[in-house]
């Protein structure tokens, strides 16, 4: 069995340093939260001792790297200017605060040009994160950008997003990708099928560049190929199917990229049955 970076996407519910312990009994090494409630704005700072606890259990657990999911508020690509000033600060806290609980990354979306159109909509994120950069310049904490299924005006749909963003970067040593299967398979990439499944890794090497690849969100998928709808299935259970998620985690290629899974929870067991379902395909 290759020795996967395998983890999934915890609750963060009670206090901050308790998703250590969820993450760890799940026998995983490395793991993805929210550092606060993803629908909402920023009310209050996490405590100093909860984020100094967080870091202690974090270096006991030997779980890496950590990631933290940047909230769904936040919208770089926003025409709309109290929206871009707001979502600049938020992100400049919230790598602030990854870098005080130790994480190594933040993941976002591309966000929405609110039919602005592609072009205005990928200058507005990208100039975005050129100033969220400057201001955070001494943090070690880099950005991962994370592929959409493209519905409505959501840019990220297609690996040229991200390549035109990452080309307009000053600081690129602190940017990257993240790449989500249902998110790909529904925009169009063919992870079902052997053939798609290497055009898929062609273009995003070709594109963006593996070595800029950090995370793969591992999520099955409800929606046939190309709906454009973003709806996770438990692996194995959708249309990318056991195969396809064979293919991945098996791939030499993948070996430095670490796997999240943002499956269903609709049972306590949820994720320990999707963790054994992976961990079958990798020993395989």
């Amino acid at each position: 069995m290759r020795n996967l970076r395998l983890g999934v996407h915890v609750s963060i519910a009670g206090h901050i340093y308790e998703a250590i312990d969820r993450a760890a009994a799940l026998g995983c090494n490395t793991m993805q939260i929210f550092s606060r409630d993803p629908r909402q704005w920023r009310k209050k700072r996490l405590a100093q001792d909860d984020m100094e606890e967080f870091r202690r259990r974090r270096a006991e657990s030997g779980i890496a790297p950590v990631f933290v999911h940047i909230p769904y508020l936040a919208n770089l690509a926003s025409p709309y200017s109290v929206l871009y000033r707001n979502s600049i600060k938020a992100y400049v806290e919230d790598i602030k605060e990854a870098e005080a609980l130790g994480a190594e990354y933040l993941v976002t979306h591309m966000g929405s040009h609110k039919k602005s159109g592609e072009a205005i909509g990928i200058k507005r994120i990208t100039s975005g994160l050129n100033k969220i950069l400057e201001r955070t310049k001494k943090s070690p904490v880099k950005i991962l950008l994370e592929n959409t299924a493209g519905s409505g005006s959501w840019l990220g749909y297609k690996f040229e997003h991200s390549r035109r963003i990452i080309d307009g970067i000053e600081q690129k040593n602190r940017i990257g990708a993240c790449f989500d299967t249902c998110h790909g398979y529904s925009a169009g990439y063919d992870l079902a099928d052997e053939q798609g499944y290497q055009e898929t890794i062609r273009q995003l090497d070709e594109i963006v560049g593996l070595e800029r690849l950090k995370l793969i969100h591992l999520n099955d998928t409800k929606d046939k190929l190309g709906s454009k709808r973003d709806r996770h299935e438990h692996i194995g259970k959708g249309k990318i199917g056991l195969e396809g998620f064979r293919r991945l985690v098996n791939d030499r290629r993948l070996k430095d990229t670490a796997f999240i899974m943002e499956t269903p929870k609709d049972s306590d067991d949820s994720d320990r049955i999707n963790l054994a379902a992976v961990r079958r395909l990798a020993n395989k």
